[in-house]
């Protein structure tokens, strides 16, 4: 007999499956609402807490955080060309 006849052969799993993530492409009345008020109470601000908090489109959560930056509600704290940090903007934290 040879070694290992008797073993049945391995059942590979598929691997985990993730879903397929539906965000906002476009920035509807309620969600520009609820980023003016939440993101005044974030203290570490960047697109990927943006785009899991509000379900908004990566490309979306840039342009909120630029145009929330050039109205002066929040402030960047580091700009590098893969990720770019902002922190809320206030009286404590000038």
């Amino acid at each position: 007999m040879a070694a290992g006849a008797g073993k049945q052969k391995k059942k590979w799993s598929k691997g985990k499956v993730k879903d397929k993530a539906q965000h906002a492409v476009v920035l509807e009345k309620q969600t520009a609402e609820r980023l003016q008020k939440d993101v005044q109470s974030y203290r570490l601000i960047t697109v990927a807490t943006l785009v899991d908090r509000l379900k908004i489109n990566g490309s979306l959560a840039r342009k909120a955080l630029a145009d929330l930056e050039e109205k002066g509600q929040i402030k960047k704290v580091v700009g590098h060309s893969k990720m770019t940090i902002y922190s809320m903007f206030g009286p404590h934290f000038l």
